[in-house]
């Protein structure tokens, strides 16, 4: 068989976070970010469990062409826009709405010999610095696009930087308002931060998004962690990272486990050798704080050692602790849930090696098997 490491997608709870996302935007139309191949989880994995969706946002030509050779007749939008002239004829082929944020994407957009009309998403810069155009400029640059007979229909798009406040999100909104009143066209500003918490503040500023973008929150993933989980916003863990022990090593005190002297046993331990490295996409920086759940029961049990590149150590000390016995072929939970429901947060696993959960979802290597779990979808 292959080695025992699998990637679980939950087809219910992706259901479930996109609803739940739905219920907080206000009737706003709702685009389901699945770039990133997903956040890792597979276009061909979510597309069903997102079909309720108004749209899908992403950033790859390749992964739109996917979209639609699944069936999608919907909106598609390109969230960096075109990288080349020729991207256009593809745009136009596909269907595709496109961001808007350079001038080059302008001149390639003037230049292009079409019949059909572009949708495109004129992206402000509010305060990210990073894609977008300044205020001082956007409304001559709207007006330029506006002038442009390839455009049919522009939208206003910008995107929070700092959603952890209340005074973040007023920050951005206000540069948005100023820049774009009286002119015409759908808004689209809220990301997954935005919407779980900031609804009520946009409405008193007197904005309303027709389109949100939720990313990490249709993952069951929270995108201020370390302020509320995802479990405090009604959340549900999209992907389980499961393996199994394929070995077991009865420790002395001073004896060391895995590579370099710094793990060195201060009581005789149990030590589960596990089929998950860094080169399946688990950090090889996570600290020895960190703990997995071992068996269907859900036991926390630390990490011992060095985490190799393609095996990590715990001490299964805990579970012995309740008169547990464990065997080779034990399962263990690395993120995500145990076949009887415990879980453990992605985000916490993640504040463990210094990152987010954003980071772990996208790191599960190709080499990981992927299994669909579809108890409770519909």
């Amino acid at each position: 068989m292959s080695r025992p490491i699998r990637s679980i997608i939950h087809y219910a709870a992706l259901q479930h976070n996109l609803q739940m996302i739905q219920s907080k935007a206000r009737n706003a139309k709702v685009w389901a970010v699945v770039k990133a191949n997903a956040y890792g989880h597979g276009l061909q994995h979510v597309f069903e469990p997102f079909r309720a969706a108004d749209g899908f946002a992403l950033l790859d030509l390749n992964e739109a062409q996917q979209l639609r050779e699944m069936g999608w007749r919907g909106p598609i939008l390109l969230l960096e826009g075109i990288f080349e002239a020729r991207d256009l004829e593809i745009c136009s082929r596909l269907g595709l709405w496109h961001t808007v944020h350079n001038e080059a994407q302008i001149e390639m957009l003037s230049a292009h010999k079409t019949q059909q009309g572009h949708r495109v998403f004129l992206k402000l810069n509010a305060g990210m610095n990073r894609l977008g155009f300044e205020p001082r400029q956007f409304r001559s640059v709207y007006s330029r696009l506006n002038a442009i007979h390839q455009v049919e229909e522009i939208s206003l798009l910008s995107h929070f930087a700092r959603t952890e406040t209340a005074e973040g999100v007023l920050e951005s909104l206000r540069i948005f308002n100023d820049a774009c009143r009286d002119l015409s066209g759908e808004r689209s500003l809220s990301n997954s931060g935005a919407i779980l918490a900031h609804q009520e503040v946009i409405a008193k500023e007197g904005l309303t998004d027709d389109w949100v973008r939720p990313g990490i929150a249709l993952y069951g993933a929270s995108p201020d962690s370390h302020i509320k989980s995802a479990n405090d916003w009604g959340l549900r863990p999209a992907q389980s990272l499961r393996s199994q022990i394929i070995a077991l090593q009865s420790v002395n005190v001073g004896d060391k486990v895995g590579y370099g002297p710094d793990h060195t046993a201060h009581e005789k331990m149990l030590i589960g050798i596990v089929a998950c490295g860094y080169a399946d996409g688990y950090p090889r920086a996570i600290s020895q704080s960190a703990q997995v759940l071992y068996g269907e029961g859900g036991v926390r049990c630390n990490l011992f050692g060095r985490v190799s590149m393609d095996m990590l150590t715990v001490n299964l000390n805990p579970a012995l602790a309740k008169g547990l016995q464990p065997r080779i072929g034990d399962q263990i939970t690395l993120w995500g849930k145990t076949q009887q429901g415990v879980e453990l947060s992605i985000d916490e696993v993640a504040s463990h090696a210094g990152t987010i959960g954003y980071e772990l979802m996208c790191a599960v290597a190709p080499r990981v098997s992927v299994e669909k779990d579809l108890d409770g979808f519909n």
